[in-house]
């Protein structure tokens, strides 16, 4: 009888690293919600939605393959604190426009601070990617995933649900500035956690050879390809949250308070299936789940996007999180398990291009959907195109509908 591994909790450098993600996390969803309704609360319009988006993923989108290499090349624990300083500029540069502290004027300012922020979180994923494998032993890996997407997940829960009740209660400057405490906090735990660095930063090759070499191994490889991609597209088509400030103004005709619940229902999902993930680990016929639960989602989206009811929304956006646990822990299970540990920056770096640059693809997209067919038909499309998704990729990545996650042990 094989021993069963410790509990991926039991070491602290794995303990310091929630630590560091559930602040990066309450950071960024607590602007995220603030920076969406103060947009919309000047414009009322949900092209201006879209856009922050696109003010987040042009940067990110530019800076993401070098945050790899430098992963990879560069001491990891303090090239992460200094991401999170970055966060912490953003949500000030916010806290002192909401306040009327600077002399600048409309929309501008306010995309130019979000940009800023995107640069900061080009980094935080290769970090933690990187650090992961670092904290934990190779046999922990797949509990440490779904342990890992817990604390994700409740972030997202717990980070739009307390900044909509900051909001509500003391105003969007000192929503921003809160957090921006949390992203300090996040700076100092990474400062603090106790793990070694891989020799391998000290060889440094060209830098573009090197970003290519990250790009190859993962195009070259059809089942984390096809489970980047599948991730990729059924956000970028299918994730309606960025519309949600509209949908409570215009159709569900609530308060920033019910804004915090709709941003936080996904994540509630999410929370609920991960912990069970962490307990009961998936192995056989992974690839066939992935697909379904993807496929789900986007089901999900077409039933948020017909309601008319508060909590007929939520409902249907917390069931889309229970889908979207079950895909998120599989690929970082897949993405842990698949790449070797001198490159996981490098590979990291491509995740993230794949997956945090299409939710804010996805927030433009939704946007210009919503301008062109209008809310409710834009989301409804949305979630048909990600069924459409899941039938390409079942054609077109075999191994990935096949995948048993012990044959990548």
């Amino acid at each position: 009888m094989s021993e069963v591994p410790a509990s991926p909790l039991s070491g602290a450098g794995f303990r310091w690293l929630m630590l560091y993600r559930i602040c990066t996390l309450f950071s960024y969803q607590i602007v995220a919600v603030a920076v969406g309704w103060h947009v919309y609360e000047i414009t009322r319009d949900p092209w201006s939605l879209g856009l922050i988006g696109l003010a987040e993923v042009i940067p990110f989108f530019c800076v993401a393959p070098f945050s790899g290499y430098l992963v990879d090349h560069l001491p990891r624990r303090k090239l992460g604190a200094a991401a999170c300083l970055g966060l912490a500029i953003n949500a000030g540069l916010l806290a002192l426009l909401a306040a009327g502290l600077l002399p600048l004027h409309g929309l501008w300012p306010i995309y130019l601070a979000i940009a800023v922020g995107g640069i900061g979180r080009s980094f935080l994923g290769p970090v933690y990617n990187a650090l992961f494998a670092r904290a934990l032993k190779r046999e922990q890996f797949a509990r440490g995933a779904s342990m890992g997407s817990v604390v994700f997940q409740t972030g997202l829960v717990l980070g739009p649900a307390v900044g909509g009740v900051l909001i509500g209660a003391v105003g969007k400057s000192t929503t921003y500035a809160v957090a921006a405490v949390f992203a300090v906090a996040a700076a100092l735990a990474l400062l603090t956690m106790p793990v070694t660095e891989p020799a391998q930063q000290q060889q440094r090759g060209p830098v573009f050879a090197s970003i290519g070499e990250g790009l190859r191994f993962v195009f070259g490889h059809q089942i984390l390809l096809g489970a980047l991609a599948l991730d990729m597209f059924a956000v970028l088509f299918g994730g309606a949250i960025s519309l949600a400030p509209a949908f409570i103004k215009d159709v569900l005709h609530a308060g920033p308070e019910a804004l915090g619940i709709l941003r936080g229902a996904p994540a509630l999902g999410s929370v609920a299936v991960a912990l069970w993930l962490s307990r009961h680990p998936l192995q056989a016929n992974a690839g066939r789940i992935m697909l379904g639960a993807v496929a789900g989602f986007g089901a999900c989206m077409i039933g948020f996007g017909l309601s008319t009811a508060f909590w007929l929304s939520a409902f249907f956006l917390l069931l889309s999180g229970m889908f979207d646990g079950v895909s998120v822990v599989l690929r970082s299970t897949v993405l842990q398990l698949a790449t070797p540990d001198e490159m996981r920056g490098r590979v990291s770096s491509v995740n993230s291009i794949f997956i945090s640059s299409s939710n804010e693809l996805g927030a433009f997209y939704s946007g210009a959907m919503a301008r062109l067919l209008g809310l409710v038909p834009s989301v409804v499309l949305g979630g048909f195109v990600t069924l459409g998704v899941v039938g390409v990729t079942s054609w077109k990545a075999p191994k990935l509908r096949k995948l048993d996650l012990r044959d990548l042990h």
